[in-house]
């Protein structure tokens, strides 16, 4: 961990004004688009909670607000964070050399005979069924699995999975807010 103290802690607001996620970050972090975890549309929803903090001060302040404010995938209270805080690499720069290395572990290892789900059925499989959402309106979006389609929608892929999809026959269960959800390769 570095002693620069460059660091802040932030939140991101719903429209009520209630906070949906706690993180910390440096620099344009808390606007960075390209995370599970989506920022705002409106800046003016984006808070900084500390600023001017240590690394080791701004995770020790992340894990305190969400033990505080609690974690809605654990049903303990109202953020979307997925972890309890407190880690992760800060700045991590990867070589050229490194990342084709990660490349290379992951090609095919993730898909087709490879998978690790391959030939199963049912639940088990939900990470690599391909998955047909259809809005309240009609308008049809596919994902390439069910986590994608939980991911990009905001839900939690193992209520997703357990409530509105079903294997077997019938491919609907129910719906969330309106949306049906297919799984497509059955």
């Amino acid at each position: 961990m570095t002693t620069n103290n460059d660091y802040y802690t932030y939140a991101y607001l719903r429209e009520d004004k209630t906070p949906y996620y706690i993180g910390k970050g440096r620099g344009k972090r808390a606007y960075d688009k390209r995370r599970t975890i989506k920022p705002p549309k409106d800046k003016s929803r984006i808070i900084f909670l500390k600023k001017n903090l240590t690394e080791a001060e701004a995770f020790k302040h992340e894990v305190y607000m969400i033990s505080v404010l609690g974690r809605k995938d654990l049903g303990t209270g109202i953020l979307r964070n997925r972890t309890n805080g407190g880690e992760g690499p800060s700045g991590a720069v990867r070589s050229a050399e490194t990342k084709k290395k990660i490349s290379e572990t992951k090609t095919g290892r993730n898909s087709g005979e490879k998978h690790s789900q391959f030939g199963r059925t049912g639940a088990l499989c939900f990470n690599s069924k391909a998955i047909l959402a259809i809005k309240p309106d009609g308008t049809e979006f596919h994902f390439g699995s069910g986590r994608e389609a939980a991911r990009e929608l905001g839900v939690n892929w193992g209520n997703l999975c357990s409530r509105y999809l079903k294997t077997g026959k019938s491919s609907t269960r129910g719906k969330f807010k309106g949306w049906i959800f297919i799984y497509q390769n059955e």
